[in-house]
Formats: structure tokens, C-alpha cells, sequence
């Protein structure tokens, strides 16, 4: 035990660090789309399976992707993670590769009541925007050009509750409230293709989105023991996340940057609005035999025809999005006093995104493969190993594709808490 507290010790000062270092993911021009790039709820060892979660229970593990299911969860849980990437975007005649670093999540789970309710409290990021976009426009009535950058960075968290109640030994349900916050930052930047002027100054309009509200989502969990006479469970799961009508400060000002530091500015406007994320919804059915494996689908829907701007005006651009994934792991032997390779859990998956914006007049699709593994420590803890392998968007179809590599690497401490001494 002392050796595993040294290693998440170990873990939470490097992702600290790698949090103050890299702040954001890797950049990525799929980000300057409404309010970025959605991060979602699995962790690691979900991360394993493509995603996959909304129906399987966790006992050494928080479930994060329905909180129905966190009432499996009878110890007191602690979850670290870090996600590492690579991402190469290719365009017709360029191509770029760039990487980052994050801290991913923290997250703190223990039974109010064991196998009646469990409770959780976690922080993650929910969203990232990181791009640079650079074209050329013209300019009416000249033959010269301007050149034209779009830069966007920041992006959205999230600290949440969850909490999951037993109805009856087959059923649950779960209600998790969370709370998002922070900034997006875009500017567009404006410089004459050819110029003589000595001194140049780029005109550039910033503009700061602050959002801080609260959404909802709904839990749902059902599973069947056994099934014939072996050790078989069915799960279903279903979870619903509500409309949400985030508060957002909108302030925007324009600046003449010269080529040295400093810059001039006058504030052109200051509102306040909101932005309207759209509902979801996510099932899940999955197929287990005790602690040994257990085999999940995942379908999710979200109706981003709902989703609007700071100006309240829907887009043309975008449709609705579909996940799809399917994931399965297996543990050998849990329990093999001899074999640690047995007492490993291995986990692979596919998944397939169909994203809701149109580039080039077509849906964006992203397909990965996932593998995974849960390494044991101590008695019931473990560290987690993700890894992702992905292509999102078509060079024929888009215009422009992205392949990317994800490294994700979780720490699981499970301890018990709130024992009675019985002697002194």
C-alpha cells in the first residue's frame, strides 16, 4: 500500500506539471466549431473499451458515463488522469504536426449508504478550442489581398456531483449536476499581402466568451443475474443530458498590434447572452460473466440542430451527431495468487463518430481503435493505460483530415472508509 501511495504521489505531481505546461489539448482546426472540441465523460479504463460505459458496472472503478451505475461502487474510490496526443492534419497543400498534454480529470467517489447510494464529485475538462486558420482574401476595387488569420484557444470545464440510488436489487438511477465554466478566446487577425509601409500594424478583432451555468443529466441502469445457471449478467443503461442555457459575457474589442509588443485597443462591445447546448441521448447494453469479461455497445445521439450562439440564430451548417462503440475486456483470473499477467485486464474497442458540423458541404466522420490496460497494485487499486488510434474527416470529402494518436494513463485508488473499530 505504501508503494502505491508513492507512485500516485508520483503521478498527481507529473500531471500537475504537465497541466501547468500544456493547458490544452493538441491543436486541431475541428475546434473552431461552436464551443470546441467535447473532451466527454470516460476515463481511462473506459477509454480501453472506445468509450464504452453507459450500461457495464464498475466495482474497482467510478463509472463517469451514467451515474446510475455508481451504486456498484462500494469503496471509496479515487481517479487521476492524464491524456498525452499527436495530431497530423493534412489540407490540400499543407500539413502540420503537433502535439500537447493534459491533466484529464480528478475525480472522488465513497457509498453514503453501500449498495443503496454512492456519490461523486469530479473535475475535468468538458471542452478545448485550439486552431489557426490562415487564408487570403481580396480586397474590392484593388488588386492586393489581405491575409487573414483566425486563432481560438481557452475552452470549457466542468466540476459535477453525481449521484446513483438503488431502487430495488435490479434497478437504479442516478442524477448528475454539473457545473461549467470558463473562457473561449477567438481573434482574427488582418495584415495587406504587399505593403510599403515602414512600421506595419496588424488590425485584430478579440473577442472573449465567459460562460459559467449549470446542466443536468438523468441516469438509468437495469441488469439481470443469472441468466442461465453460470455466472451471466445483462446490463441496459440509458442517460439523458438536458438543454442547457449557459450564461455567457461576450466581450469584443478591437486592437492595432504593431510588429514589436504592445498594442492599442477600444472596446466595441460588451454583452451578455446565452448559449444553448443541446440534449442527448445515450444507451448502452452490454453482456458479462461475473469478473472475468464483459462485452458493451454504446449509441449516442445528440440533436445539435437545438445548439445556438451567442446571437440566438441556428446554423444551416450544422445536423445532428451520432456515436456509435463497441468494446470488450477481459481479466484472466482477478484473483490468481501466482499470475500477475492474469490478474491484468485487457480491453479493446471501435468506435465511429458522425460529427454535427458540414465541412465542404459534407459530415465530418471519425473512426478510432482502442486498447487498453489495468495494471493491479496493492490489493484492489490499479494504474490504467489508454491508447487511441484515429482518423477524423476525408482529404476527398472535407478538404482536410486529421490522424491522431491518444495516450491516456489513469491511476485508481480504492480504500475503505468510515469502519466502526469493534476493539481499541
Amino acid at each position: 500500500m505504501l508503494v502505491f501511495k508513492r507512485i500516485l504521489f508520483s503521478l498527481l505531481l507529473i500531471g500537475t506539471a504537465a497541466s501547468s505546461a500544456f493547458s490544452q489539448a493538441a491543436r486541431s482546426p475541428f475546434s473552431s466549431f461552436g464551443i470546441g472540441e467535447y473532451y466527454g465523460n470516460s476515463l481511462a479504463h473506459n477509454q480501453g473499451m472506445a468509450g464504452v460505459g453507459v450500461s457495464n458496472p464498475q466495482y474497482y472503478y467510478l463509472n463517469n458515463k451514467n451515474p446510475a451505475l455508481l451504486v456498484y461502487n462500494r469503496l471509496t474510490v479515487f481517479e487521476g488522469g492524464m491524456l498525452m496526443e499527436q495530431r497530423t492534419a493534412k489540407g490540400d497543400s499543407s500539413k502540420e504536426v503537433n502535439s500537447n498534454g493534459n491533466l484529464n480529470y480528478l475525480i472522488m467517489g465513497f457509498p453514503v449508504k453501500p449498495g443503496k447510494w454512492t456519490t461523486s464529485a469530479g473535475l475535468m475538462p468538458y471542452s478545448s478550442v485550439n486552431f489557426v486558420l490562415s487564408y487570403q482574401n481580396d480586397i474590392a476595387g484593388s488588386t492586393n489581398t489581405v491575409d487573414v488569420t483566425e486563432k481560438g484557444s481557452g475552452g470549457i470545464n466542468q466540476f459535477f456531483w453525481s449521484n446513483g440510488v438503488a431502487l430495488n436489487k435490479n434497478l437504479s438511477v442516478g442524477l448528475k449536476a454539473t457545473y461549467l465554466f470558463s473562457s473561449i478566446i477567438n481573434e482574427t487577425t488582418n495584415s495587406l499581402t504587399n505593403t510599403t509601409q515602414q512600421v506595419s500594424y496588424f488590425p485584430t478583432i478579440y473577442e472573449r466568451s465567459y460562460v459559467r451555468d449549470l446542466d443536468f443529466s438523468l441516469g438509468i441502469s437495469y441488469h439481470k443475474d443469472s441468466l442461465t445457471r453460470k455466472n451471466y449478467r445483462l446490463n441496459i443503461g440509458a442517460v439523458y443530458d438536458f438543454k442547457a442555457n449557459l450564461n455567457t459575457e461576450l466581450s469584443q474589442r478591437l486592437e492595432r498590434r504593431p510588429i514589436t509588443k504592445g498594442a492599442d485597443s477600444v472596446t466595441l462591445a460588451t454583452l451578455n447572452g446565452s448559449i444553448t447546448l443541446p440534449q442527448a441521448f445515450s444507451g448502452g447494453i452490454s453482456f458479462s460473466k461475473g469478473y472475468q469479461w464483459t462485452v458493451g455497445a454504446d449509441f449516442t445521439y445528440l440533436d445539435y440542430k437545438q445548439y445556438r450562439g451567442i446571437d440566438g440564430n441556428p446554423s444551416s451548417d450544422i445536423k445532428s451527431a451520432v456515436r456509435m462503440a463497441l468494446g470488450f475486456e477481459f481479466t484472466p483470473d482477478l484473483a490468481s495468487p501466482s499470475s500477475y499477467l492474469k490478474r491484468m485486464t485487457y480491453r479493446t474497442g471501435v468506435s465511429l463518430d458522425n460529427y454535427p458540423y458540414l465541412v465542404n458541404n459534407n459530415k465530418v466522420k471519425d473512426f478510432g481503435i482502442n486498447f487498453g490496460l489495468s495494471l493491479p497494485v496493492s490489493r484492489i487499486s490499479s494504474l490504467d493505460i489508454a491508447v487511441r488510434l484515429g482518423k477524423r474527416g476525408d482529404l476527398q470529402t472535407n478538404t482536410i483530415e486529421e490522424k491522431y494518436i491518444k495516450l491516456y494513463f489513469g491511476v485508481t485508488f480504492n480504500d475503505q472508509w468510515f469502519i466502526k473499530r469493534k476493539f481499541d
